[in-house]
Protein backbone atom coordinates (compact mmCIF):
# COMPACT_ATOMS: atom_id res chain seq x y z
CA UNK A 1 0.00 0.00 0.00
CA UNK A 2 1.50 3.33 -1.06
CA UNK A 3 2.50 6.24 1.14
CA UNK A 4 0.02 8.44 -0.71
CA UNK A 5 -2.83 6.14 0.36
CA UNK A 6 -1.73 6.27 4.02
CA UNK A 7 -1.39 10.05 3.91
CA UNK A 8 -4.88 10.33 2.46
CA UNK A 9 -6.31 8.16 5.26
CA UNK A 10 -4.44 10.12 7.93
CA UNK A 11 -5.61 13.42 6.44
CA UNK A 12 -9.21 12.26 6.58
CA UNK A 13 -8.80 11.05 10.16
CA UNK A 14 -7.28 14.39 11.13
CA UNK A 15 -10.14 16.23 9.42
CA UNK A 16 -12.72 14.12 11.28
CA UNK A 17 -10.86 14.63 14.57
CA UNK A 18 -10.69 18.39 14.02
CA UNK A 19 -14.41 18.49 13.15
CA UNK A 20 -15.25 16.50 16.30
CA UNK A 21 -13.11 18.83 18.45
CA UNK A 22 -14.76 21.91 16.97
CA UNK A 23 -18.17 20.36 17.52
CA UNK A 24 -17.31 19.50 21.14
CA UNK A 25 -15.98 23.01 21.82
CA UNK A 26 -19.12 24.60 20.39
CA UNK A 27 -21.31 22.13 22.27
CA UNK A 28 -19.35 22.67 25.48
CA UNK A 29 -19.59 26.47 25.27
CA UNK A 30 -23.24 26.42 24.23
CA UNK A 31 -24.39 24.03 26.96
CA UNK A 32 -22.25 25.65 29.64
CA UNK A 33 -23.63 29.08 28.79
CA UNK A 34 -27.12 27.74 29.55
CA UNK A 35 -25.92 25.76 32.56
CA UNK A 36 -23.99 28.74 33.91
CA UNK A 37 -26.96 31.08 33.54
CA UNK A 38 -29.25 28.54 35.23
CA UNK A 39 -26.80 28.05 38.12
CA UNK A 40 -26.41 31.77 38.67
CA UNK A 41 -30.18 32.28 38.64
CA UNK A 42 -30.66 29.50 41.20
CA UNK A 43 -27.78 30.72 43.39
CA UNK A 44 -28.88 34.38 43.39
CA UNK A 45 -32.62 33.70 43.60
CA UNK A 46 -32.84 33.70 47.47
CA UNK A 47 -31.01 37.03 47.67
CA UNK A 48 -33.04 38.63 44.88
CA UNK A 49 -36.32 37.38 46.40
CA UNK A 50 -35.30 38.78 49.75
CA UNK A 51 -34.39 42.16 48.23
CA UNK A 52 -37.69 42.33 46.40
CA UNK A 53 -39.66 41.41 49.55
CA UNK A 54 -38.14 43.93 52.00
CA UNK A 55 -40.65 46.80 52.36
CA UNK A 56 -38.58 49.08 54.57
CA UNK A 57 -35.41 50.62 53.10
CA UNK A 58 -33.91 51.04 56.56
CA UNK A 59 -32.00 47.78 56.10
CA UNK A 60 -29.93 49.42 53.39
CA UNK A 61 -28.14 51.44 56.01
CA UNK A 62 -26.85 48.35 57.81
CA UNK A 63 -25.38 46.15 55.06
CA UNK A 64 -26.40 47.31 51.58
CA UNK A 65 -23.38 49.63 51.01
CA UNK A 66 -21.33 46.50 50.30
CA UNK A 67 -23.70 45.60 47.46
CA UNK A 68 -22.91 48.17 44.79
CA UNK A 69 -24.77 48.09 41.53
CA UNK A 70 -28.30 47.77 42.96
CA UNK A 71 -30.78 49.74 40.84
CA UNK A 72 -34.50 50.08 40.46
CA UNK A 73 -35.89 50.03 36.90
CA UNK A 74 -39.32 50.71 35.47
CA UNK A 75 -40.96 48.07 33.24
CA UNK A 76 -40.89 50.57 30.35
CA UNK A 77 -37.09 50.43 30.39
CA UNK A 78 -37.15 46.78 29.33
CA UNK A 79 -38.99 47.30 26.05
CA UNK A 80 -35.84 46.35 24.12
CA UNK A 81 -35.65 43.01 25.97
CA UNK A 82 -39.02 41.29 25.44
CA UNK A 83 -37.77 37.88 26.56
CA UNK A 84 -36.41 39.33 29.82
CA UNK A 85 -39.66 41.22 30.44
CA UNK A 86 -41.72 38.10 29.76
CA UNK A 87 -39.67 35.99 32.16
CA UNK A 88 -39.91 38.65 34.87
CA UNK A 89 -43.68 38.76 34.31
CA UNK A 90 -43.76 35.08 35.27
CA UNK A 91 -41.99 35.93 38.56
CA UNK A 92 -38.63 34.42 37.61
CA UNK A 93 -35.21 35.63 38.68
CA UNK A 94 -33.23 36.30 35.50
CA UNK A 95 -29.43 36.32 35.15
CA UNK A 96 -27.69 37.78 32.12
CA UNK A 97 -23.93 37.94 31.46
CA UNK A 98 -22.50 41.41 32.00
CA UNK A 99 -18.78 41.96 31.64
CA UNK A 100 -16.91 39.45 33.74
CA UNK A 101 -19.92 38.76 35.94
CA UNK A 102 -23.71 38.68 35.81
CA UNK A 103 -26.57 41.10 36.17
CA UNK A 104 -29.64 39.83 38.02
CA UNK A 105 -33.25 41.01 37.66
CA UNK A 106 -36.36 40.39 39.73
CA UNK A 107 -39.82 42.03 39.87
CA UNK A 108 -40.67 43.65 43.22
CA UNK A 109 -44.10 43.71 44.77
CA UNK A 110 -44.82 47.28 43.59
CA UNK A 111 -44.13 46.32 39.94
CA UNK A 112 -40.68 47.86 39.74
CA UNK A 113 -37.65 45.92 38.59
CA UNK A 114 -34.65 45.39 40.88
CA UNK A 115 -31.30 45.02 39.11
CA UNK A 116 -28.17 43.81 40.91
CA UNK A 117 -24.75 43.63 39.21
CA UNK A 118 -22.03 41.32 40.57
CA UNK A 119 -18.66 41.34 38.79
CA UNK A 120 -17.45 38.26 40.64
CA UNK A 121 -20.67 36.43 41.29
CA UNK A 122 -19.65 33.69 43.69
CA UNK A 123 -17.41 35.74 46.05
CA UNK A 124 -19.76 38.76 46.10
CA UNK A 125 -22.84 36.58 46.48
CA UNK A 126 -21.10 34.84 49.40
CA UNK A 127 -20.42 38.16 51.16
CA UNK A 128 -23.95 39.43 50.50
CA UNK A 129 -25.58 36.31 51.93
CA UNK A 130 -23.20 36.41 54.88
CA UNK A 131 -24.26 39.97 55.70
CA UNK A 132 -27.91 39.05 55.21
CA UNK A 133 -27.61 36.04 57.54
CA UNK A 134 -25.78 38.06 60.19
CA UNK A 135 -28.40 40.81 60.04
CA UNK A 136 -31.23 38.30 60.48
CA UNK A 137 -29.51 36.49 63.33
CA UNK A 138 -28.65 39.74 65.10
CA UNK A 139 -32.32 40.81 65.00
CA UNK A 140 -33.67 37.40 66.02
CA UNK A 141 -34.67 36.34 69.54
CA UNK A 142 -31.70 34.53 71.16
CA UNK A 143 -34.03 31.70 72.29
CA UNK A 144 -35.11 31.13 68.68
CA UNK A 145 -31.66 31.47 67.15
CA UNK A 146 -31.37 27.80 66.15
CA UNK A 147 -34.87 27.79 64.64
CA UNK A 148 -34.19 31.00 62.71
CA UNK A 149 -30.85 29.63 61.49
CA UNK A 150 -32.53 26.48 60.19
CA UNK A 151 -35.29 28.37 58.37
CA UNK A 152 -32.86 30.93 57.02
CA UNK A 153 -30.54 28.19 55.70
CA UNK A 154 -33.41 26.45 53.91
CA UNK A 155 -34.68 29.66 52.30
CA UNK A 156 -31.21 30.86 51.24
CA UNK A 157 -29.97 27.38 50.23
CA UNK A 158 -26.97 27.57 52.58
CA UNK A 159 -25.80 25.64 55.63
CA UNK A 160 -25.87 27.68 58.91
CA UNK A 161 -24.77 26.46 62.31
CA UNK A 162 -23.04 27.73 65.47
CA UNK A 163 -19.49 26.71 66.38
CA UNK A 164 -19.76 24.29 69.33
CA UNK A 165 -16.05 23.68 70.08
CA UNK A 166 -12.57 25.02 69.47
CA UNK A 167 -11.89 22.17 67.05
CA UNK A 168 -14.32 23.75 64.58
CA UNK A 169 -12.37 27.01 64.45
CA UNK A 170 -10.49 27.77 61.20
CA UNK A 171 -6.86 28.93 61.11
CA UNK A 172 -5.51 32.09 62.72
CA UNK A 173 -5.67 34.23 59.55
CA UNK A 174 -9.44 33.71 59.34
CA UNK A 175 -9.88 34.66 62.99
CA UNK A 176 -7.81 37.80 62.52
CA UNK A 177 -9.93 38.85 59.53
CA UNK A 178 -13.02 38.13 61.59
CA UNK A 179 -11.86 40.54 64.23
CA UNK A 180 -11.46 43.34 61.71
CA UNK A 181 -14.75 43.05 59.75
CA UNK A 182 -17.06 40.86 61.79
CA UNK A 183 -17.04 38.10 59.16
CA UNK A 184 -14.38 36.21 57.26
CA UNK A 185 -14.61 34.21 54.03
CA UNK A 186 -12.46 31.10 53.59
CA UNK A 187 -12.51 28.05 51.30
CA UNK A 188 -12.62 24.36 52.01
CA UNK A 189 -12.15 22.58 48.72
CA UNK A 190 -14.33 24.22 46.08
CA UNK A 191 -16.94 25.47 48.54
CA UNK A 192 -16.77 28.87 50.24
CA UNK A 193 -17.51 29.20 53.97
CA UNK A 194 -18.05 32.31 56.09
CA UNK A 195 -17.30 32.68 59.79
CA UNK A 196 -19.75 35.22 61.31
CA UNK A 197 -19.53 36.99 64.66
CA UNK A 198 -22.90 38.12 65.94
CA UNK A 199 -23.52 41.18 68.09
CA UNK A 200 -23.70 38.96 71.19
CA UNK A 201 -20.26 37.51 70.41
CA UNK A 202 -21.50 34.12 69.16
CA UNK A 203 -19.65 32.56 66.22
CA UNK A 204 -21.73 31.14 63.40
CA UNK A 205 -20.51 29.29 60.33
CA UNK A 206 -22.27 29.55 56.97
CA UNK A 207 -21.32 27.23 54.10
CA UNK A 208 -22.22 28.08 50.52
CA UNK A 209 -23.22 25.52 47.87
CA UNK A 210 -20.49 24.50 45.42
CA UNK A 211 -19.74 27.07 42.70
CA UNK A 212 -20.57 26.45 39.07
CA UNK A 213 -18.47 23.59 37.66
CA UNK A 214 -18.23 23.61 33.84
CA UNK A 215 -16.59 20.16 33.95
CA UNK A 216 -19.34 18.35 35.74
CA UNK A 217 -19.70 14.63 35.09
CA UNK A 218 -22.95 15.03 33.09
CA UNK A 219 -21.09 17.33 30.71
CA UNK A 220 -18.17 14.91 30.40
CA UNK A 221 -20.55 12.01 29.76
CA UNK A 222 -22.32 14.06 27.11
CA UNK A 223 -19.07 15.03 25.39
CA UNK A 224 -17.90 11.42 25.46
CA UNK A 225 -21.22 10.32 23.97
CA UNK A 226 -20.94 12.97 21.24
CA UNK A 227 -17.35 12.02 20.39
CA UNK A 228 -18.22 8.32 20.36
CA UNK A 229 -21.37 8.93 18.32
CA UNK A 230 -19.59 11.06 15.70
CA UNK A 231 -16.71 8.60 15.39
CA UNK A 232 -19.16 5.69 15.18
CA UNK A 233 -21.14 7.53 12.51
CA UNK A 234 -17.97 8.32 10.57
CA UNK A 235 -16.85 4.69 10.83
CA UNK A 236 -20.29 3.48 9.74
CA UNK A 237 -20.36 5.82 6.74
CA UNK A 238 -16.80 4.85 5.80
CA UNK A 239 -17.55 1.13 6.03
CA UNK A 240 -20.81 1.65 4.15
CA UNK A 241 -18.91 3.46 1.39
CA UNK A 242 -16.32 0.67 1.19
CA UNK A 243 -19.05 -1.99 1.33
CA UNK A 244 -20.89 -0.32 -1.55
CA UNK A 245 -17.77 -0.27 -3.70
CA UNK A 246 -16.96 -3.88 -2.81
CA UNK A 247 -20.49 -4.91 -3.77
CA UNK A 248 -19.87 -3.37 -7.20
CA UNK A 249 -16.73 -5.47 -7.55
CA UNK A 250 -18.69 -8.53 -6.41
CA UNK A 251 -21.46 -7.85 -8.94
CA UNK A 252 -18.94 -7.56 -11.78
CA UNK A 253 -17.25 -10.79 -10.64
CA UNK A 254 -20.62 -12.56 -10.79
CA UNK A 255 -21.22 -11.19 -14.31
CA UNK A 256 -17.81 -12.41 -15.46
CA UNK A 257 -18.56 -15.83 -13.95
CA UNK A 258 -21.75 -15.91 -16.07
CA UNK A 259 -19.68 -15.34 -19.20
CA UNK A 260 -19.89 -11.55 -19.60
CA UNK A 261 -16.17 -11.15 -20.16
CA UNK A 262 -16.54 -7.46 -21.08
CA UNK A 263 -17.90 -6.47 -17.63
CA UNK A 264 -15.75 -3.93 -15.78
CA UNK A 265 -15.85 -2.12 -12.43
CA UNK A 266 -16.54 1.60 -12.64
CA UNK A 267 -14.62 3.36 -9.89
CA UNK A 268 -13.91 6.98 -9.08
CA UNK A 269 -10.26 7.93 -8.96
CA UNK A 270 -8.84 8.45 -5.49
CA UNK A 271 -11.44 6.35 -3.64
CA UNK A 272 -10.52 3.70 -1.11
CA UNK A 273 -11.39 0.82 -3.46
CA UNK A 274 -10.09 2.43 -6.67
CA UNK A 275 -6.85 0.46 -6.60
CA UNK A 276 -8.76 -2.78 -6.07
CA UNK A 277 -11.11 -1.89 -8.92
CA UNK A 278 -8.17 -1.04 -11.18
CA UNK A 279 -6.44 -4.34 -10.36
CA UNK A 280 -9.70 -6.23 -10.82
CA UNK A 281 -10.27 -4.62 -14.22
CA UNK A 282 -6.71 -5.48 -15.21
CA UNK A 283 -7.30 -9.08 -14.16
CA UNK A 284 -10.59 -9.17 -16.07
CA UNK A 285 -8.91 -7.80 -19.20
CA UNK A 286 -6.15 -10.38 -18.86
CA UNK A 287 -8.69 -13.21 -18.46
CA UNK A 288 -10.69 -11.93 -21.42
CA UNK A 289 -7.55 -11.80 -23.54
CA UNK A 290 -6.51 -15.31 -22.43
CA UNK A 291 -9.94 -16.69 -23.31
CA UNK A 292 -9.76 -14.98 -26.69
CA UNK A 293 -6.22 -16.23 -27.28
CA UNK A 294 -7.28 -19.71 -26.28
CA UNK A 295 -10.13 -19.68 -28.78
CA UNK A 296 -7.91 -18.32 -31.54
CA UNK A 297 -5.19 -20.80 -30.69
CA UNK A 298 -7.56 -23.77 -30.78
CA UNK A 299 -8.89 -22.64 -34.13
CA UNK A 300 -5.45 -21.92 -35.56
CA UNK A 301 -3.83 -25.08 -34.16
CA UNK A 302 -6.56 -27.24 -35.61
CA UNK A 303 -5.96 -25.57 -38.97
CA UNK A 304 -2.16 -25.80 -38.77
CA UNK A 305 -2.14 -29.46 -37.73
CA UNK A 306 -4.51 -30.54 -40.45
CA UNK A 307 -1.99 -30.14 -43.31
CA UNK A 308 0.99 -32.14 -41.93
CA UNK A 309 -1.32 -34.82 -40.55
CA UNK A 310 -2.94 -35.16 -43.97
CA UNK A 311 0.49 -35.45 -45.59
CA UNK A 312 1.56 -38.10 -43.10
CA UNK A 313 -1.61 -40.11 -43.77
CA UNK A 314 -1.02 -39.80 -47.48
CA UNK A 315 2.61 -40.89 -47.05
CA UNK A 316 1.56 -43.96 -45.05
CA UNK A 317 -0.86 -44.94 -47.78
CA UNK A 318 1.87 -44.48 -50.39
CA UNK A 319 4.23 -46.71 -48.37
CA UNK A 320 1.66 -49.49 -48.37
CA UNK A 321 1.52 -49.40 -52.17
CA UNK A 322 5.23 -48.67 -52.76
CA UNK A 323 6.71 -50.86 -55.45
CA UNK A 324 10.37 -50.09 -54.86
CA UNK A 325 12.75 -49.32 -52.00
CA UNK A 326 13.46 -45.88 -53.50
CA UNK A 327 9.78 -44.93 -53.42
CA UNK A 328 9.43 -46.15 -49.83
CA UNK A 329 12.51 -44.20 -48.72
CA UNK A 330 11.16 -41.06 -50.35
CA UNK A 331 7.84 -41.39 -48.53
CA UNK A 332 9.58 -42.10 -45.22
CA UNK A 333 11.72 -38.98 -45.67
CA UNK A 334 8.59 -36.92 -46.35
CA UNK A 335 6.90 -38.35 -43.27
CA UNK A 336 9.98 -37.51 -41.18
CA UNK A 337 9.88 -33.94 -42.47
CA UNK A 338 6.19 -33.66 -41.59
CA UNK A 339 6.89 -34.96 -38.07
CA UNK A 340 9.70 -32.41 -37.71
CA UNK A 341 7.28 -29.70 -38.80
CA UNK A 342 4.74 -30.87 -36.21
CA UNK A 343 7.43 -30.83 -33.52
CA UNK A 344 8.44 -27.28 -34.40
CA UNK A 345 4.81 -26.19 -34.46
CA UNK A 346 4.14 -27.70 -31.03
CA UNK A 347 7.27 -26.02 -29.64
CA UNK A 348 6.13 -22.65 -30.99
CA UNK A 349 2.62 -23.14 -29.60
CA UNK A 350 3.89 -24.13 -26.13
CA UNK A 351 6.30 -21.20 -26.02
CA UNK A 352 3.63 -18.76 -27.07
CA UNK A 353 1.09 -20.20 -24.59
CA UNK A 354 3.61 -20.02 -21.74
CA UNK A 355 4.37 -16.38 -22.50
CA UNK A 356 0.74 -15.41 -23.09
CA UNK A 357 -0.70 -17.00 -19.95
CA UNK A 358 1.20 -14.87 -17.47
CA UNK A 359 4.77 -15.28 -18.58
CA UNK A 360 7.47 -17.73 -17.50
CA UNK A 361 9.27 -17.41 -14.22
CA UNK A 362 12.00 -15.07 -15.34
CA UNK A 363 15.28 -15.25 -13.50
CA UNK A 364 16.71 -11.86 -14.35
CA UNK A 365 20.43 -11.76 -14.18
CA UNK A 366 23.18 -9.63 -15.59
CA UNK A 367 24.25 -10.55 -19.09
CA UNK A 368 25.92 -9.03 -22.12
CA UNK A 369 23.46 -7.88 -24.79
CA UNK A 370 26.26 -7.36 -27.31
CA UNK A 371 27.58 -10.94 -26.85
CA UNK A 372 24.09 -12.39 -27.40
CA UNK A 373 23.60 -10.23 -30.49
CA UNK A 374 26.93 -11.37 -32.00
CA UNK A 375 26.12 -14.98 -31.18
CA UNK A 376 22.73 -14.80 -32.95
CA UNK A 377 24.25 -13.10 -36.01
CA UNK A 378 26.98 -15.76 -36.22
CA UNK A 379 24.46 -18.59 -35.94
CA UNK A 380 22.24 -17.11 -38.65
CA UNK A 381 25.19 -16.57 -41.00
CA UNK A 382 25.90 -20.30 -40.90
CA UNK A 383 22.37 -21.35 -41.80
CA UNK A 384 21.46 -18.47 -44.16
CA UNK A 385 23.86 -18.86 -47.02
CA UNK A 386 23.66 -16.17 -49.65
CA UNK A 387 22.42 -13.51 -47.19
CA UNK A 388 24.86 -10.92 -45.92
CA UNK A 389 24.07 -10.46 -42.21
CA UNK A 390 25.90 -7.46 -40.73
CA UNK A 391 26.22 -6.65 -37.00
CA UNK A 392 26.82 -3.02 -35.96
CA UNK A 393 27.79 -2.21 -32.36
CA UNK A 394 29.49 1.10 -31.60
CA UNK A 395 32.04 1.64 -28.83
CA UNK A 396 29.62 3.67 -26.70
CA UNK A 397 27.22 0.72 -26.62
CA UNK A 398 29.99 -1.65 -25.52
CA UNK A 399 30.34 0.38 -22.34
CA UNK A 400 26.73 -0.40 -21.37
CA UNK A 401 26.67 -3.99 -22.68
CA UNK A 402 25.70 -5.55 -19.31
CA UNK A 403 21.96 -5.48 -18.63
CA UNK A 404 19.35 -7.24 -16.48
CA UNK A 405 17.59 -9.82 -18.61
CA UNK A 406 16.73 -13.47 -19.19
CA UNK A 407 19.45 -14.36 -21.73
CA UNK A 408 17.63 -17.38 -23.18
CA UNK A 409 14.51 -15.41 -24.05
CA UNK A 410 16.38 -12.34 -25.32
CA UNK A 411 18.39 -14.71 -27.51
CA UNK A 412 15.12 -16.22 -28.78
CA UNK A 413 13.65 -12.79 -29.56
CA UNK A 414 16.71 -11.58 -31.50
CA UNK A 415 16.98 -14.93 -33.27
CA UNK A 416 13.34 -14.76 -34.39
CA UNK A 417 13.81 -11.27 -35.85
CA UNK A 418 17.11 -11.99 -37.58
CA UNK A 419 15.83 -15.31 -38.96
CA UNK A 420 12.60 -13.68 -40.09
CA UNK A 421 14.54 -10.84 -41.81
CA UNK A 422 16.94 -13.31 -43.52
CA UNK A 423 13.99 -15.34 -44.78
CA UNK A 424 12.44 -12.35 -46.60
CA UNK A 425 15.58 -10.35 -47.45
CA UNK A 426 16.92 -10.20 -50.99
CA UNK A 427 20.57 -10.22 -50.01
CA UNK A 428 21.29 -8.14 -46.92
CA UNK A 429 20.31 -7.87 -43.22
CA UNK A 430 21.68 -5.28 -40.78
CA UNK A 431 21.50 -5.69 -37.00
CA UNK A 432 22.10 -2.45 -35.04
CA UNK A 433 22.71 -2.70 -31.29
CA UNK A 434 22.41 0.64 -29.45
CA UNK A 435 22.80 0.74 -25.68
CA UNK A 436 22.96 3.57 -23.16
CA UNK A 437 22.76 3.93 -19.41
CA UNK A 438 19.00 3.35 -19.25
CA UNK A 439 17.83 1.64 -22.44
CA UNK A 440 18.68 -1.32 -24.66
CA UNK A 441 17.66 -1.13 -28.33
CA UNK A 442 18.17 -3.60 -31.17
CA UNK A 443 17.04 -2.83 -34.74
CA UNK A 444 16.89 -5.58 -37.38
CA UNK A 445 16.56 -4.27 -40.98
CA UNK A 446 16.36 -6.09 -44.32
CA UNK A 447 16.30 -5.16 -48.00
CA UNK A 448 13.23 -7.26 -48.75
CA UNK A 449 9.83 -6.09 -50.03
CA UNK A 450 8.87 -4.69 -46.62
CA UNK A 451 5.46 -4.70 -44.97
CA UNK A 452 2.57 -2.31 -45.76
CA UNK A 453 2.03 0.21 -42.99
CA UNK A 454 -1.58 -0.86 -42.45
CA UNK A 455 -0.28 -4.35 -41.49
CA UNK A 456 2.37 -3.27 -39.00
CA UNK A 457 0.28 -4.27 -35.99
CA UNK A 458 -1.28 -7.30 -37.64
CA UNK A 459 2.06 -9.11 -37.97
CA UNK A 460 2.36 -9.32 -34.17
CA UNK A 461 -0.95 -11.18 -33.91
CA UNK A 462 -0.74 -14.93 -33.28
CA UNK A 463 -1.07 -17.09 -36.44
CA UNK A 464 -1.34 -13.97 -38.59
CA UNK A 465 0.11 -14.07 -42.11
CA UNK A 466 0.15 -11.49 -44.83
CA UNK A 467 -1.25 -12.17 -48.26
CA UNK A 468 1.37 -10.32 -50.32
CA UNK A 469 5.15 -10.40 -49.91
CA UNK A 470 5.33 -12.56 -46.84
CA UNK A 471 3.35 -15.68 -47.71
CA UNK A 472 3.05 -19.16 -46.35
CA UNK A 473 5.57 -20.46 -48.87
CA UNK A 474 8.26 -18.61 -46.95
CA UNK A 475 7.71 -20.86 -43.95
CA UNK A 476 6.73 -20.18 -40.34
CA UNK A 477 3.50 -20.47 -38.45
CA UNK A 478 2.67 -16.87 -37.59
CA UNK A 479 3.82 -17.20 -33.96
CA UNK A 480 7.39 -15.90 -34.07
CA UNK A 481 6.64 -12.20 -33.87
CA UNK A 482 3.93 -12.78 -31.24
CA UNK A 483 6.50 -14.58 -29.11
CA UNK A 484 8.95 -11.69 -29.60
CA UNK A 485 6.42 -9.12 -28.44
CA UNK A 486 5.49 -11.16 -25.34
CA UNK A 487 9.16 -11.63 -24.40
CA UNK A 488 9.70 -7.88 -24.58
CA UNK A 489 6.49 -7.29 -22.61
CA UNK A 490 7.74 -9.43 -19.71
CA UNK A 491 11.03 -7.54 -19.81
CA UNK A 492 9.14 -4.26 -19.44
CA UNK A 493 9.84 -3.24 -23.03
CA UNK A 494 8.18 -3.19 -26.45
CA UNK A 495 8.61 -4.59 -29.95
CA UNK A 496 7.47 -2.51 -32.91
CA UNK A 497 7.77 -2.35 -36.67
CA UNK A 498 8.75 0.37 -39.11
CA UNK A 499 10.40 0.93 -42.50
CA UNK A 500 14.16 0.81 -43.01
CA UNK A 501 15.53 4.09 -44.34
CA UNK A 502 18.85 2.49 -45.27
CA UNK A 503 17.76 -0.79 -46.90
CA UNK A 504 14.18 -0.02 -47.89
CA UNK A 505 12.65 -3.13 -46.33
CA UNK A 506 11.18 -3.78 -42.89
CA UNK A 507 12.77 -2.65 -39.64
CA UNK A 508 11.89 -4.50 -36.44
CA UNK A 509 12.94 -2.86 -33.17
CA UNK A 510 13.29 -4.20 -29.63
CA UNK A 511 13.45 -1.66 -26.79
CA UNK A 512 13.56 -2.50 -23.06
CA UNK A 513 15.00 -0.94 -19.88
CA UNK A 514 18.59 -1.81 -19.15
CA UNK A 515 18.07 -2.16 -15.40
CA UNK A 516 14.98 -3.42 -13.59
CA UNK A 517 13.91 -2.06 -10.17
CA UNK A 518 14.87 -4.17 -7.17
CA UNK A 519 11.21 -4.79 -6.24
CA UNK A 520 10.15 -5.57 -9.84
CA UNK A 521 8.35 -8.89 -10.20
CA UNK A 522 7.83 -10.45 -13.60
Amino acid sequence: MSLKFFLKIYARLLAITAAVLVLCVLLFNGINSVRGQYWHEQAAEPLMRWLAAVPDPAWQYHWMPSLFGLHTLLPEQLQDAPVLAERLAYGQVVAEPAGTGYRFFVRAGDGSILSLSLEQTYPELTRALALLVRWHLDTANPQQLNHVSEELGQSLNVSIGPLQSADQLPDQAVLQDLGDRGFSVFHEGRRASVLLRLSEGDLVRMTMPAPFNPWGWPMLVLLAAVIGGVLALGLYLGLRFVDGRLRKVEAVAVRIARGEMGARVESEAGTLVSRLASSFNGMAEHIQRLVQVQREMIHAVSHELRTPVARIRFGVQMIESASSPETMEKQLSGIDGDIQELDELIDEILTYARLEQGGPVFSLREGSVTDITRQVVEEQRQIREGINIECRIDKASERWALADMEPRYIHRAIQNLVGNAARYADSRVVVNCQLDENTCRIDVEDDGPGIPEQDWEKVFTAFARLDDSRTRTSGGYGLGLSIVRRILYWHGGQAFLGRSDELGGARFSLVWPRRKPVDSVL
